[in-house]
């Protein structure tokens, strides 16, 4: 073996050992990764995505439409868990005292973490601190309906003579604590009214009320209220968000109405406290490619809803902002 063929050979030895030094860091850190993200992908048990309701109301059914779409885009199955009680709480809680891997999910609607904190008398969880938000998902308004026989046609006359009449203007609601009910105190107050709080349990028998004149008003979710107000059984006057929805396209936002009220619930995924920082990204990413399915848009605008896409910081500055505004409005309210 000649001199020159040993030389060149340990030229390239030479050559082949500073390039491995120098691609190694970059060779560990994709390693890395490709270790994290498929030791998590690959689990054989399917992700728990908690709801904090019972089955076939409405966060379980935009839920169940999320679910399986997810499912596809992470490449895991996702089974909906209904764990009801306490407003969805008893949920919230078992994912914010989960394993931090990605298991269990929780499929979070805005009363449970703005409003329950401030009508139970004790929370076992702090829903800013112990809850990681990891997308938004939906974003929904209330419209505010009345009884037909009613002769307001606009929220300024409803207001007049809410002033002029203490007490006389009746509301109903799911329950004390409620959404809608905290959304009609918040009204009364905006408009400077005493009005009357009727608490049911649930909105059904609420609405019922409101169709048959035992209640003058009520603020119901779009996606079911809009059903009585297309079919005459009640009269829209305003929608709660901040710009008109597409699903009562003639009705004008409360902004439009002179009343300062902008106010709608949304539902957003949440996971345990200390998730990584790519499991995070990971779950933030495949919900938004979910949500950019037309086979999922199409249904959840279909029921009223509006798609509400962005970063896990998007959902955790609005809940912060809404458990503020909420924390007002019940200064001073018992729900004994």
């Amino acid at each position: 073996m000649s001199l020159d063929f040993l030389t060149t050979l340990g030229a390239a030895n030479q050559w082949l050992r500073r390039g491995l030094l120098r691609w190694a860091p970059a060779v560990a850190l994709v390693g890395a990764l490709i270790s994290v993200g498929s030791s998590w992908a690959q689990s054989s048990a399917p992700i728990r995505l908690l709801v904090g309701y019972a089955p076939g109301g409405p966060v379980d059914s935009a839920a169940r439409l999320f679910a399986p779409v997810l499912s596809r885009e992470l490449g895991q199955s996702v089974v909906v868990e209904n764990r009801p009680g306490a407003g969805g709480v008893l949920a919230g809680d078992l994912v914010a005292k989960a394993a931090p891997n990605g298991q269990v999910l929780f499929f979070g609607a805005s009363p449970t973490i703005t409003i329950s904190p401030h009508v139970l008398k004790s929370m076992p969880f702090d829903p800013l601190r112990d809850l990681q938000a990891l997308a938004p998902i939906l974003s929904y308004a209330n419209v505010l309906v009345i009884n037909k026989e009613q002769p307001f046609r606009t929220v300024s006359e409803l207001q007049a003579f809410a002033r002029a009449n203490p007490g006389k203007v009746s509301y109903g609601s799911a329950g004390m604590g409620g959404s809608n009910h905290l959304s009609g105190e918040l009204f009364a107050k905006r408009v400077g009214a005493q009005m009357t709080h009727v608490p049911y349990k649930g909105n059904a028998p609420a609405m019922t009320d409101v169709i048959g004149g035992q209640l003058t008003m009520m603020f119901d979710i779009i996606g079911t209220g809009r059903n009585y107000v297309n079919t005459g059984r009640v009269r829209a006057l305003a929608v709660t968000s901040r710009e008109r929805n597409p699903s009562l396209p003639d009705v004008p936002t409360m902004r439009e109405s002179g009343v300062d009220f902008d106010v709608g619930g949304w539902y957003g995924l949440y996971g345990p406290p200390q998730m990584s920082a790519e499991l995070v990204q990971r779950l933030n990413e495949a919900t938004r490619r979910a949500l950019a399915q037309e086979e999922l848009r199409s249904k959840l605008v279909e029921q009223g809803y509006e798609l509400w896409v962005g970063a896990p910081a998007l959902l955790a500055e609005r809940a912060a902002r809404e458990l503020a505004l909420w924390a007002t409005v019940t200064q001073g309210m018992k729900f004994d």
